[in-house]
Order: structure tokens, then sequence, then C-alpha cells
């Protein structure tokens, strides 16, 4: 029990380097695919390669109606929401906005603790949520460099819309909600059989607005690439991300998990500027800054005896 449990660290953090990375590589699906049809096939993708993750593992208690609650309400927003709202807010800003924004999710986890589970918030954690604000108003304000980018239309920063950072604050409340739901549903069921339930509820919820969309889209002008870059994102936000971060929940409490998501802004914005060729200006690097140190403010370790 003394050990630090470095293996469950390597799984939270190898899970928010992958969100982080979708976050951004989205920004390219979302100029191929209409964003229902992308969600829907994700979900479908990811439902056929975790078929055999459905069964219950010998040993394991059948699901109660609590845990099929939060089996819902852990799908509903840490899937089904976190995705919509991700990549409607990554379409109308940027990756490297919302890698900025997604800096946030320590600092809502907090108040997410605070409201769901009555836990008291520190000054110092207070701060942090002040900054972590400051950060994302800082980004909504400042003009980024025109760029072309690759969905084939260059805008900047201070000519997206607010309602697209907004949806990106959204997500990050819905990202903090799947932290604070999924701790509570680990010590009940396994993390394979969590990944593989929490999709199946994404796809039914998001068919219907699939289903719409596909009628209408024209399917083979996607290219390989593309659709290889599909798979990638399924895989990883519906199956590998997902296991690795219930794995990590098992062993990690929540709040402390919560210090791994500093891994997403900085995986979304690298995907952002390395990848896409988008601006990394002066001001969204002090906005970056700000959100950064609202996330250490927030969860900083507290000292032994504290």
């Amino acid at each position: 029990m003394n050990q630090r449990p470095w293996l469950a660290y390597g799984y939270l953090a190898a899970s928010m380097i992958l969100v982080g990375s979708y976050v951004g590589l989205s920004r390219s699906l979302v100029a191929v695919f209409p964003i229902f049809l992308l969600a829907w096939m994700r979900f479908g993708l990811a439902a056929v390669a975790m078929l055999p993750w459905l069964k219950r593992p010998a040993g394991e208690a059948p699901l109660s109606p609590r845990d099929r609650v939060l089996l819902f309400w852990e799908s509903f927003l840490g899937n089904f929401m976190f995705s919509i709202c991700m990549l409607f807010g990554v379409a109308a800003t940027s990756a490297v906005a919302a890698g900025v924004v997604m800096a946030g999710i320590p600092a809502a986890v907090a108040v997410l603790s605070r409201v769901w589970l009555g836990e008291r918030i520190e000054p110092r954690v207070m701060a942090g949520i002040g900054c972590a604000v400051a950060g994302v108003a800082a980004l909504a304000l400042v003009a980024a460099p025109a760029h072309g980018g690759a969905a084939g239309g260059a805008s900047t920063a201070a000519a997206a819309p607010l309602w697209g950072y907004a949806l990106l604050v959204a997500a990050v409340f819905c990202e903090a909600s799947y932290v604070v739901i999924g701790k509570q549903l680990t010590g009940n069921v396994s993390p394979k059989r969590i990944s593989a339930l929490i999709n199946l509820w994404g796809l039914a919820l998001v068919t219907p607005f699939g289903i719409w969309q596909a009628l209408s889209f024209n399917f083979p002008a996607v290219t390989l690439p593309q659709w290889g870059l599909l798979a990638f994102y399924a895989l990883a936000a519906s199956v590998i991300t997902v296991w690795l971060w219930m794995k990590g929940l098992m062993t990690v409490p929540a709040q402390q998990a919560g210090v791994f998501s500093v891994m997403l802004p900085l995986s979304a914005t690298a995907v952002g500027v390395l990848l896409l060729g988008e601006p990394l200006g002066l001001g969204q690097v002090m906005a970056l800054g700000l959100a950064l140190a609202g996330l250490v403010l927030a969860t900083w370790p507290r000292k032994a005896g504290a």
C-alpha cells in the first residue's frame, strides 16, 4: 500500500494523451463527416470491437439498479454529450483552442466534487478555477494569426463564435462528470465491461441522428486515409482510452486522477500545432499558461496530515 501505483499512473497518463490526440485530430474529421454521423460511426465501430467485453466476468456481481443508472449517465455525459460538444466546439474554433479550454478539466472536477460529493473547495482550488476561467476568457478575446488549416478554411481565433468556446466548456464539465462517475463504477464493474456498456449506450443515443445524416452523405468521396483516421478515432475514443482510464481509476482516487488530465490539453495543442499547422500565438500561449496554472493550483497534492 505504501508503493506508488506507477502502473496505474501510466494508464491514466496514456488515456489522457490519446484523448488529447483525437480531440486535435477530430478537427480534420469534422471537415469530412457530419458531426452526428461521425459520432455514430465511432460508436458503431467500437461496439463491434468490444463485443467480447460485454460478457460478465466470472466472479463479478450482476449489475445493480444503481450501477445501471451510473452507466447511463457515464455514457450520456462522458461519451455522447462530450463527443457532440467537443466536435461542434472544435469545428467552430480550433484544436489549439480545445487544448486550452480542456486544461480546465481538473478545476471542473473540483466543482463537481463539491456539488455531488459535498467536498469543500479550498481557497487554492478556487484560485485555480479562477485561472482556468481567465484562460478561457483570454483565448476568446485574443486574435490569432490567419492561417490555412487542414479543414480547408482559415479563420482567426477572434472570429470564432463564442458558442464554440461555450461548447468546449460544456465538454470540460462532461469530461469531469465522466471522472467522478467512473470512480464509483470501478468498484463494482470491470473496466472492460464498463467500456463496452457505456459505448452501447452512446450508440443507442446517437443512432437516430446518425442515420438521418447518413442518408444524404456521399460515402464514396471519403478517401482511404480518412477512413483510417476514423478507425483510429473510434478505437482510441471508445475502446482504448476508456479502458485505460477505468483501469487506472481502480487504484487511484478520482481527484488525484484529475491531475493527469493535464496531458489532454498539451496533447491536443501539440497535434493542432505540429500536425494540423495551426498557429500558436503569444496570446494563446498566455491563455494556456493561465489554464495550466489553474490546473496546478487545483490539483497539487496536499501535505500529509494537512
